[in-house]
């Protein structure tokens, strides 16, 4: 096992926001194209150039800002699996399909619904560590303006040429996929996929809808 790696704490500012975005040539040695701090950097750029935006955006507009980032951002195909759990080898490929298109319009819907200001929030890397076999968990804090933080951890999977988030841990300890599939291995069971599906586009909806 690999000895777990500290990085230098980054605030988000103007420049680390263009970084995130575009990348830097100074950066060239020190950060690779693929490395997982560079997809996380992103992300948090996008989150709050659109919290920035959130009440000229709507909930609406958010949804359209943040669907490009976040689809490359999460594996939502390899998390739609892991949220169904054994269940997910009895679908049909269309339900598969069904299935993975509504997670990951309700999973945007939730960002959309949760980012919807700005009150001087920055956004932290705090370290990378090594999750065997070969994958990396990402600690982050979100630092409210009252210097509260909120931890935020993404375990992160290098998928072809990137890496991409395939799980995330609210509080720093809860797994949001672990959270999931006890909900949704309850609708399975009691409705199977078509209500699953069904309840994955009920809740998109009504997060789209600002209720």
């Amino acid at each position: 096992m690999v000895p777990a790696k500290k990085i230098h704490i980054l605030r988000v500012s103007v420049a680390a926001l263009m970084i995130g975005l575009f990348g830097s040539p100074h950066l060239a040695g020190a950060q690779a194209a693929d490395a997982p701090e560079k997809t996380i950097n992103g992300l948090n750029a996008k989150l709050l150039d659109t919290m920035k935006q959130a009440q000229s955006l709507g909930v609406q507009g958010r949804y359209q800002a943040l669907a490009p980032v976040l689809s490359t951002t999460y594996d939502i195909p390899s998390m739609s699996r892991t949220a169904v759990g054994q269940s997910w080898e009895t679908l049909q490929p269309n339900q598969k399909a069904a299935v993975t298109e509504a997670f990951g319009r309700m999973m945007i819907a939730t960002y959309a619904k949760r980012f919807d200001g700005f009150s001087g929030e920055t956004f932290e890397i705090a370290e990378i560590t090594d999750r065997p076999p070969s994958d990396k968990m990402v600690k982050t804090r979100i630092v409210q303006s009252n210097g509260k933080p909120v931890a935020i951890n993404y375990l992160m999977r290098k998928t072809g040429p990137q890496w991409k988030i395939v799980d995330v841990y609210l509080d720093g300890t809860i797994s949001e996929l672990a959270s999931r599939r006890a909900e949704f291995t309850s609708i399975l069971r009691s409705g199977g996929p078509d209500a699953l599906i069904a309840s994955l586009k009920k809740q998109g909806d009504r997060l789209l809808s600002g209720s």
